[in-house]
């Protein structure tokens, strides 16, 4: 935050004439905004972010409303911090409101122009999100490769076991990524991109954490965008080494598949690859998909899908351990559901109400994606008396809908009980809980995150027991959040296993 105000201050100097005149240009901004925050001259309400945004946003929607307006730099941004409000954007005014933002950390690179995430809601958005919904998300699909994701849940508790045998702590969130990019590359690619030395899962990890990470800096460019081109912070140029190396991961992967369906002794695998190969080919389905597009498919399917996977295990075994009798419910669940020394299964997790709780109580409570992805108006949008301009950024705080205390007893308090019997579920259809969000834009991933996430979790607890390193009582363990695109853990969670 420091670099970011030096930055910030050493800009305003250099461009202050810039700016001024801006400053002068007519105002077209509707006069019915949603209330907001004072401004000052020039940087509106950046003041007001701070280094963590959600919480921030969510502290001044308690002053001035669920529907708030800022200004920050010169860009019109509206905040969305109320179950009501949320379902109003992205569902009634979805049509209106499901363009993305696009920050300059994504704009600068191709990939947003062929990224399922930054892509306008047009044909080629359409023809992505077909194949997502109907070739690689489906339940057949899924239900078909669910051998594999067990072989790897497998391959990670063995990992575990291995370390209770040398008697050495877990690092909960590695382990989780490993396993979750092990899982993904097998079903997409029958590959394993975690292989044993760990070269290709270490270097994956930091480029998925670089650009999670560059993407949720605060970017002037992204305030003045006369300062766009400029790239002041650097933030750009880190972000395009890094897609530059995924790209040459995955273009290698993709080149060397099409020089072995070239051969007549290749035999398919049938994993996504090979399907989305075809496409190319035959037009299955009325889609069809080039091998930019695939390796650009890709990118978002593993860069989105192990990191949010990864930070909701994390924070998920976090709060297990912290509250331990929640923790004890959730193994007494599996050991009357499952039985002691049995694997968990995918066809499992229906019975097994408690789990499924703790998962959506983590969801409530550390959403990935804390202020979703921002989107951007097609048009002037009515909210009740209020007006959402064209082209205004749009926030939904997820984070803020999962504490609000209007909707939520005790919001703060880890209390998986209150999802016993309850009908909420994550899949957009009530707006008090949306981690994946809702409508159109929702995430394609959420039915393959959810199988990972009740498996990992169950299987962890269901083998071992854990205590927190160094002595520390669960009351004491670090929750501080570290905020980007996606919101991670401060200080990683780091336990010892026993097997039970």
């Amino acid at each position: 935050m420091e670099d970011f105000l030096l930055s910030c201050l050493l800009c305003l100097l250099c461009t202050l004439t810039v700016l001024q005149f801006l400053a002068r240009r007519p105002n077209k901004t509707p006069t019915n905004l949603p209330p907001g925050p004072a401004r000052l001259p020039i940087i509106g309400n950046l003041h007001n972010l701070g280094d963590q945004p959600h919480k921030s946003l969510a502290d001044l929607a308690k002053i001035h409303g669920p529907l708030m307006s800022l200004k920050l730099g010169q860009i019109t941004t509206i905040v969305a911090s109320s179950p009501a409000i949320a379902r109003e954007i992205l569902r009634k005014h979805d049509q209106a409101l499901c363009d993305r933002q696009l920050i300059l950390a994504i704009q600068a690179l191709d990939h947003h122009q062929s990224g399922l995430p930054w892509l306008p809601v047009e044909s080629k958005w359409r023809n992505l999100r077909k194949v997502c919904n109907s070739c690689l998300f489906t339940t057949q699909k899924l239900d078909s490769n669910q051998e594999l994701r067990r072989r790897k849940i497998e391959e990670l508790l063995e990992g575990v076991r291995r370390n209770v045998c040398e008697g050495k702590a877990v690092d909960i969130g590695r382990e989780a990524f490993r396993a979750t990019l092990n899982a993904l590359s097998m079903t997409i690619l029958s590959l394993d991109l975690a292989n044993d030395d760990e070269g290709c899962a270490k270097e994956f990890k930091e480029i998925a954490n670089g650009i999670m990470t560059e993407a949720g800096k605060s970017n002037l460019g992204d305030y003045y965008p006369v300062l766009g081109k400029m790239d002041l912070q650097g933030i750009q140029r880190r972000t395009r080494t890094h897609f530059r190396r995924a790209r040459e991961l995955f273009g290698s992967v993709v080149e060397g598949r099409l020089v072995k369906l070239k051969s007549e002794s290749y035999v398919s695998g049938n994993d996504m690859l090979d399907t989305l190969l075809a496409f190319g080919d035959e037009n299955s389905h009325g889609a069809s998909m080039d091998t930019e597009q695939i390796k650009s498919l890709f990118l978002d399917l593993f860069i989105a899908g192990t990191d949010t996977t990864t930070r909701t295990l994390e924070w998920a075994m976090a709060e297990l351990l912290r509250n331990p009798n929640a923790l004890t419910k959730v193994q007494e669940e599996l050991d009357q559901t499952i039985g002691k020394g049995n694997h968990l299964e995918e066809s499992d997790i229906h019975r097994l109400p408690y789990l499924q709780s703790v998962i959506k109580e983590t969801f409530r409570l550390h959403p990935a994606v804390p202020l979703l992805l921002p989107r951007k108006a097609r048009s002037d949008v009515e909210i009740g008396e209020f007006t959402v301009p064209k082209d205004a950024q749009v926030l939904v705080n997820a984070w803020a809908i999962g504490r609000d205390p209007s909707v939520w007893d005790d919001p703060n308090s880890f209390v998986p009980e209150r999802f016993m019997g309850s009908q909420v579920d994550v899949k957009g259809n009530q707006f008090e809980l949306i981690p994946f969000g809702a409508g159109r834009r929702i995430c394609p991933g959420l039915p393959l995150a959810i199988r990972m996430l009740h498996m990992m979790l169950g299987s962890l607890v269901h083998w071992f027991d854990w205590k927190l390193v160094d002595g520390i009582v669960p009351e004491a363990l670090d929750m501080e959040e570290k905020f980007g695109l996606t919101m991670e853990k401060a200080k990683p969670l780091v336990a010892i296993p026993t097997l039970r």
